[in-house]
């Protein structure tokens, strides 16, 4: 778990600890500007009713690919960072002991 003095010293990465936080927070700014773009297509439905269509649909297609991608970053980060563990555990056993 994260720990305030790991900050101050380079031992250990505080990313993969706090990987998830980012990885909610981008969650929450997709579903955001999704329910944000559904509802300015429900308002612009009232004008045109094929334009608020396409606006919602684009919404539906923005909130969708958002959380998709939202994942897939998280996932490289943590990716990069078990790569490191994994050279360094093979760098350990080629050491002479």
């Amino acid at each position: 778990m994260f720990n305030i003095r790991d900050l101050f010293q380079w031992e250990s990465f505080v990313t993969p600890s706090m990987i998830k936080i980012f990885y909610w927070l981008a969650l929450a700014v997709a579903v955001l500007t999704g329910l944000r773009g559904l509802v300015a297509g429900l308002f612009d439905m009232t004008s045109s009713l094929l334009g608020g269509l396409l606006e919602i649909i684009g919404a539906l297609l923005v909130m969708v690919i958002g959380i998709i991608m939202a994942r897939i970053a998280a996932e490289f980060v943590l990716i990069v960072f078990r790569i490191n563990e994994h050279l360094g555990e093979i760098r350990r056993q080629g050491e002479p002991r």
